[in-house]
């Protein structure tokens, strides 16, 4: 699967235009959702927790161009609870973002 580090990047000058700060601001923004969601995949105790986590950051990945990282959401909401595989794959997406 291709990586394109400025789809993201794309995606927000689209939304807002040519406004670097704000770009700035929301790439920002969407990296602690990111996160958050990371930590939510993390703290997932059963199959429901971890398949609702998987799939919050997909759609998140997925509004904001983030291919590589929805990919491999989708495939953690595939995969048991807390594989460690997964959540390795899916730590260095985000450090690449």
């Amino acid at each position: 699967m291709a990586y394109d580090p400025g789809a993201i990047d794309a995606a927000l000058a689209a939304a807002v235009g040519d406004e670097p700060a704000l770009i700035a601001e929301l790439r920002g923004a969407f990296l602690d959702s990111v996160q958050r969601g990371l930590d939510g995949l993390e703290a997932a105790h059963d199959d429901e927790g971890w398949q609702a986590a998987a799939f919050r950051l997909k759609g998140l990945a997925a509004s904001f161009g983030a291919v590589r990282l929805m990919a491999l959401a989708i495939e953690a909401a595939d995969m048991p609870t807390q594989d460690a595989g997964v959540l390795r794959k899916l730590k260095r997406a985000v450090e690449r973002l």
